[in-house]
């Protein structure tokens, strides 16, 4: 897919790679991007940091709310000073991982099994996850006329967005645990999961060739527009209703050689997090703009509205749902047992969290030693 550019922020369409992993990927998004020119802003901002420019990736979507709005609102872009921030467009999480490998991109937006797999095959040699971003905003949805209970599930044909992604696993889990099988290369079994890309599962819905689908927001309130139900929300099966969707992540390399780039990001998501957090309404109107800004297409009122409660914006990593998602892999056989010991380093954003007055998050035992 051919880039176009903002004259500030040069952002990168990334067509998705075809870059084989142990879970899989975040689904592609498809998307195009446009946005003003704050030369000016950047400009006027004052000294640089220890780089000239910073590049963050992310994706077009609402779990990346904290990218979204941070860009949006210029709140990242103000804790940098005159180090300028090239914001990139990714597709899926593995031309991030690409990207972040390469040397093109250096803090990005992404979930975890994109982070675990990156990690893993690297050895524990390309990246840290310095902060969390969101939690939650996946659920079950349903065509009612089909499926009015969960047990109902039973041969039925139930979509997810990847084989091995985050959604992928959990509904895989969740499987297990109601004591039904499935085939976790095939998805053939009690339940049929039928691996669809999030961008044409609507359309797989519509046409009857899935029944429902394990999907993150906003998928699942366009299936809701076109009248399926919600059956159950995954934040009701875990501890405090919370577990990680999007991780912010760093090139090791990067983080070494400019912490002070780094340590000013992170405290432009944190503001950016409290503003969110404290304006949820300016806030779903600002992501919305910056969505129709990246895409040429804002989220309409019956999907974005139901869409953006649903996702809880939060500095924690939630480092131990992350443990807990890799084991449920381990269960269904999609990977051996994962050594995550270093996937972490949270000093900076503890360090931001304490000078905000703010409690320190934990690492999980999985932080750097």
């Amino acid at each position: 897919m051919p880039a176009t550019h903002r004259p500030a922020f040069r952002r990168t369409v990334l067509a998705a790679a075809a870059l084989p992993l142990l879970f899989g990927s975040l689904a592609a998004c498809g998307y195009g991007s446009a946005a003003k020119d704050e030369k000016a802003n950047v400009a006027a901002a004052g000294k640089k940091l220890s780089a000239d420019t910073v590049r963050v990736g992310y994706f077009p979507n609402l779990t990346h709310a904290t990218a979204l709005v941070g860009v949006q609102e210029g709140l990242i872009q103000k804790e940098l000073g005159g180090t300028r921030l090239a914001g990139q467009i990714f597709n899926a999480g593995p031309s991030e991982i690409e990207a972040l490998n390469g040397g093109s991109l250096d803090i990005g937006f992404i979930g975890p099994s994109p982070s675990i797999n990156a990690y893993v095959k690297s050895k524990g040699k390309n990246l840290r996850i310095i902060s969390g971003s969101a939690s939650g905003g996946v659920k079950l949805v349903v065509n009612p006329d089909k499926i009015k209970t969960l047990d109902d599930l039973k041969g039925k044909k139930i979509a997810t967005p990847q084989k091995g992604n985050t959604q992928d696993v959990a509904f895989l889990n969740w499987i297990a645990e109601k004591g039904w099988t499935v085939d976790p290369e095939s998805g053939k079994g009690d339940v049929s999961v039928v691996r669809t890309d999030n961008k044409v599962t609507p359309d797989a819905y519509k046409s009857g060739s899935v029944d429902g689908a394990w999907v993150p927001e906003p998928t699942a309130s366009k299936l809701v527009s076109e009248g399926a139900k919600v059956l159950l929300d995954e934040t009701t099966l875990w501890p405090d209703k919370k577990f990680v969707i999007t991780n912010v992540i760093v090139s090791q390399k990067f983080l070494a050689e400019h912490p002070d780039v780094v340590e000013a990001v992170l405290r432009g998501t944190v503001k950016t997090n409290d503003w969110i957090n404290a304006n949820p309404d300016k806030a779903k109107a600002s992501a919305n703009a910056a969505l129709k800004a990246e895409t040429g297409k804002e989220l309409a009122p019956k999907v974005i509205d139901p869409a953006w409660p649903s996702i809880q914006i939060t500095d924690d990593p939630l480092a131990a749902t992350l443990k807990t998602q890799s084991e449920w892999a381990v269960k269904a056989k999609l990977i051996k047992q994962p050594d995550l010991t270093g996937i972490y380093d949270l000093t900076l954003l503890n360090k931001v969290l304490k000078a905000a007055g703010k409690p320190e998050v934990s690492d999980a035992g999985l932080g750097t030693k």
